[in-house]
């Protein structure tokens, strides 16, 4: 059976590429090492902003699993403007996933992008794989099996926060693993 470990990055200090973690974040990051301690982990997958590798990095030391960027689990860019009403933008994308604001890319888009590198995770011979990357964009890969996932299930991921899919023949499941840190 494979299993591909849906991972959002750590507490961090803003929204910019090469934004670190916060010494909360740091903390959190061993933590999710050690939360991944008995668990068999082949292959890590990352965006390349530097939260989603920090939030990742002793879980790789600790495997011995380099870590493989990939662009595509960047964070979606929802806008080139400044909107200061962002928030109600975002919203409206979860309904019209085609909706699109100048510079920035659909939800169907953004979709896409994050499916392809599942799927190209599910043809590789890997069975255990953890890919890192960013609350919205997790929230649509999870929206392109479930279709229930909305602007609500997005606004309630924790950073980090851990999701189980795994494949038995072609059917996926999918499951919140994460236990926060006591």
């Amino acid at each position: 059976m494979k299993r591909i470990y849906i991972v959002r990055h750590c507490e961090a200090q803003g929204q910019s590429l090469h934004a670190p973690l916060t010494d909360n974040g740091l903390k959190q990051a061993a933590y999710l090492a050690e939360f991944f301690q008995t668990m068999q982990i082949d292959r890590i997958i990352s965006s390349p902003f530097l939260r989603a590798i920090q939030s990742i990095e002793p879980l790789s030391k600790s495997t011995n699993n380099l870590i493989e960027i990939d662009d595509r689990l960047s964070e979606r860019i929802l806008s080139v403007d400044n909107l200061p009403d962002w928030f109600e933008k975002l919203q409206g994308t979860f309904t019209d996933l085609d909706l699109k604001y100048k510079g920035g890319e659909s939800s169907r888009e953004a979709m896409i992008r994050v499916t392809n590198v599942v799927k190209e995770v599910l043809e590789s011979a890997t069975e255990h794989t953890v890919i890192v990357s960013h609350g919205n964009l997790i929230a649509l890969l999870l929206k392109s099996y479930q279709r229930d996932v909305d602007f609500q299930f997005w606004q309630k991921l924790s950073n980090p926060d851990v999701y189980q899919i795994s494949y038995m023949g072609h059917e996926a499941v999918i499951e919140r693993i994460w236990n926060a840190q006591p």
